[in-house]
């Protein structure tokens, strides 16, 4: 189904990280997981599965790709696109119209299909993928995870032979990647053929039948799903590979709490287009706290984030700093957001400009340190937009290390992000809390939570349903939040 043979390639004038002397063969209804650190080479190999190299993406090709009979470098990328359905890690990259109903039935429009055809898919596609209560809304007001449903419903409309997903798990809560990995074993059954860049590992483990571990552009190491899952957690780090059963991962005892609030959100209700989101927020955060926030899609972390730093106004209630109200105006100067999507965010020509951007002084040699910290110092004459979607994380994240802001909130920081640059991010979080700064963290990253968070929240049903300590003493209730029986309840 899929044969690449002797395949190098370098993007035109070095943007981004290729491939070099890659072969691999995928025999029809295989699942193939690629793995490695952000950078690697992932993104690059499935841009040549479905067509997007050499046919969007510039560079040097050599080598020969055929993917279901087809020789992708001689094939229009339309007819490609009727074999190979993609899912990419932006879904917004791949987004045509304005309302879910319109993207889903996009492709089979373009492609001519029957009414009375467009319409059957369109019923079966909202039935497997359960997307009821999404269809009829503007994609412009969907969450980072909902969004991504509606991309895999474009893809999953037009029955694909092969399906190729790039961070497919990326922005999805717990429940929506079990319905994922559910998803997935669907259409294995169909006997789809499946290639998966991926850095979280857990949900993929029964799914997989052979992982191709990736380093610097060239495959390090082939391995069956056994072989796999019998790799040492050592071994696993060792090699930037996250977790792959998460309810292993030992929580720290609990950690010394800081004392005196300096932060107060008192009796806040948040609004959205005139309907109420969330009610009766009461928080209080210090000097030093590194507060989880979890929930469901669309439970209104992100809307709560932007909240917090000034962005979103449609609100009531309470933000008090050392006891003082605090304007949107004054929550803004003193607050600092690492968006979900960082495209939003990456304005200069390089990531070194990018650190220094807006100061007026900046310092030249704690912007070294940091992007040395973060592992990006040899990218730092690269522009942002080039970067992989990790590089251009921990870029956003290095920028919040060097603002002087007291309030710092992550909207999931380490989306697209391998264990090796989760833990600098982490390591991070754990400096700017040292050093005074108040800190919450958007994630559906358990391995994060247990890593940096001294508290957790979570965003359930209209309401803040849990406030609770991280550690030992609550491990069970914080791993209760990360199963899918815990999921079935929020929804009931």
């Amino acid at each position: 189904m899929i044969t690449i043979e002797n395949v190098s390639f370098s993007y035109q004038d070095a943007e981004a990280d290729g491939i070099q002397n890659v072969s691999l063969h995928m025999e029809k209804g295989e699942c193939l997981l690629l793995c490695g650190r952000s950078g690697c080479g992932k993104s690059t190999l499935t841009r040549l599965i479905n067509g997007l190299v050499p046919h969007f993406y510039s560079g040097t090709l050599a080598g020969s790709v055929r993917v279901a009979g087809m020789d992708i470098t001689q094939v229009p990328m339309h007819v490609i696109g009727e074999k190979v359905g993609s899912v990419f890690q932006n879904p917004r990259s791949q987004f045509f119209n304005v309302d879910t109903d319109s993207e889903i039935v996009f492709g089979l429009e373009n492609l001519a299909f029957p009414v009375d055809e467009i319409r059957r898919r369109f019923e079966q596609t909202t039935r497997d993928l359960k997307l009821e209560k999404i269809l009829g809304r503007s994609i412009f007001k969907l969450s980072g995870g909902e969004k991504q449903k509606i991309a895999f419903a474009s893809v999953y409309a037009l029955s694909p032979d092969v399906y190729v997903l790039d961070e497919p798990s990326s922005n999805l809560d717990v429940h929506a990647i079990a319905e994922l990995s559910e998803l997935l074993k669907m259409l294995k059954h169909q006997g789809k053929t499946i290639v998966i860049a991926e850095h979280r590992l857990y949900y993929l483990k029964d799914i997989v039948d052979r992982i191709v571990y990736l380093e610097k552009g060239r495959i390090a190491g082939e391995y069956t799903g056994t072989d796999f899952l019998e790799m040492s957690s050592s071994t696993r780090a060792s090699k930037g590979l996250r977790a792959m059963d998460l309810m292993g991962i030992q929580l720290p005892a609990v950690k010394a709490q800081p004392r005196t609030p300096v932060l107060e959100i008192r009796d806040v209700t948040l609004n959205y287009d005139k309907t109420i989101i969330m009610k009766d927020i009461q928080i209080t955060a210090s000097y030093g706290d590194i507060i989880g926030v979890i929930g469901k899609n669309g439970a209104g972390k992100s809307t709560f984030s932007q909240t917090l730093c000034g962005l979103h106004k449609e609100f009531s209630g309470f933000f008090l700093w050392n006891g003082s109200p605090m304007s949107p105006k004054q929550r803004l100067k003193l607050s600092y957001m690492v968006k979900q999507d960082v495209n939003y965010q990456l304005f200069a020509a390089s990531v070194e400009e990018e650190c220094s951007l807006g100061s007026n002084n900046p310092d030249e040699g704690k912007i070294e340190e940091v992007l040395k910290g973060m592992s990006l110092y040899e990218y730092r004459q690269r522009h942002p937009m080039s970067l992989s979607g990790g590089q251009k994380q921990r870029t956003a994240v290095a920028v919040s290390q060097l603002c002087n802001k007291k309030i710092i909130i992550f909207d999931e920081p380490t989306s697209g992000l391998d264990f090796g640059s989760m833990v600098e991010v982490s390591k991070l979080m754990e400096e700017l809390a040292a050093a005074g700064k108040v800190i919450f963290v958007v994630t559906h990253d358990y391995e994060l939570i247990t890593k940096v968070c001294n508290r957790m929240i979570c965003f359930a049903d209209g309401k803040v349903k849990d406030n609770l300590v991280v550690g030992t003493e609550t491990a069970r209730r914080l791993q209760d939040f990360f199963t899918l029986s815990e999921s079935k309840k929020i929804d009931e």
